[in-house]
Order: structure tokens, then C-alpha cells, then sequence
């Protein structure tokens, strides 16, 4: 069994920071792209940022050069360094990451519960 849990949502002013953290916890085998989404009520899920194994990153347009994704390989963690917030990043933030099972032989896709950030003065 593995989950997702994430954790690092909160209130936050605009201009301000936060910093989001997932953990792949259970019988991991390996964990490759790890993604951070976010929704919005009423608005469809987006990707917001993305990050390889190898370290190779994307980001939405949205949040480029606000937003950092990293990862600790090691600890099976992901971060999202989230500065300069405006409430357009008000939303449900979820962690998605494509896991091997220990011994397993295929590749599925997990998510978070979700961790609630909040952009508001």
C-alpha cells in the first residue's frame, strides 16, 4: 500500500509565501515525474508545476517565476516553494506522482487528499 500526503496548505496575504511538501509513503519501489495540480471551485484540475527524476522542471505560465518544484529522491518528497501568491492561487493543491510498487512490475498514477491554500488579505 502507498499514499500521497501532503501537507503546508494554509492563509496566506497576497505577496506573501508558502511552501507545500508530499511524501510518497508505503512499499515505494520508485517514484519518476511528480507533479503539483490545483483547483479552484467550479474550474477544471491543472497542472501546475512538474519535476523529473532527474530534476528537469516545467511550469505553468501562470506561476513561472514564483513558483519552485524540488525533490529529495532519497525521502521520496516533493516541495513547492510558493512566493509572491496573488488569490488567482487560491485553490485545492494535490500532489500526483507515477509510482513502481515495490516489486511490482507496472507504473500507476497516485494522488493526494489535497492540502487548501488560501490568498487573501
Amino acid at each position: 500500500q502507498v499514499q500521497l500526503v501532503e501537507s503546508g496548505g494554509g492563509l496566506e496575504q497576497p505577496g506573501g509565501s508558502l511552501r507545500l511538501s508530499c511524501a510518497a509513503l508505503g512499499n515505494i519501489g520508485s517514484v519518476n515525474i511528480m507533479r503539483w495540480y490545483r483547483q479552484s471551485p467550479g474550474k477544471q484540475r491543472e497542472v501546475v508545476a512538474r519535476i523529473t527524476r532527474g530534476g528537469i522542471t516545467r511550469y505553468a505560465d501562470s506561476v513561472k517565476g514564483r513558483f519552485t518544484i524540488s525533490r529529495d529522491n532519497a525521502k521520496n518528497t516533493i516541495y513547492l516553494q510558493m512566493n509572491s501568491l496573488k488569490p488567482e492561487d487560491t485553490a485545492v493543491y494535490y500532489c500526483n506522482a507515477d509510482l513502481l510498487v515495490r516489486g511490482g512490475s507496472s507504473w500507476d498514477e497516485y494522488w493526494g487528499q489535497g492540502t487548501q491554500v488560501t490568498v487573501s488579505s
